[in-house]
């Protein structure tokens, strides 16, 4: 479950820093410090393109593909809530 959860958070990090900055250095940091913290324990991949990318390479198994790319989803769809609420003006 902790590898789920790893990708939740580090999904919504990497997408509330897209949405609320737009900058390149600070979307390549945030992807960074995400995969630095959870990739040991997750693998990292942060997005569903790359989800598909490590099954097809095997290094990700098939039973994790779906609550990978579920865990995605919504950390991306938190995010995108976050910066909704934390930008309001």
């Amino acid at each position: 479950m902790n590898k789920y959860l790893v990708e939740f958070l580090g999904t919504l990090l990497l997408s509330f820093v897209v949405f609320a900055t737009g900058n390149y250095l600070a979307i390549g940091a945030a992807l960074a410090v995400a995969a630095l913290v959870g990739g040991p324990i997750s693998g990292g991949a942060f997005n569903p393109a790359i989800t598909l990318a490590f099954l097809a390479a095997g290094k990700l198994g098939q039973n994790d593909v779906i609550p990978y790319i579920v865990a995605q989803i919504a950390g991306g769809l938190a995010g995108f809530e976050l910066v909704k609420i934390f930008m309001k003006k």
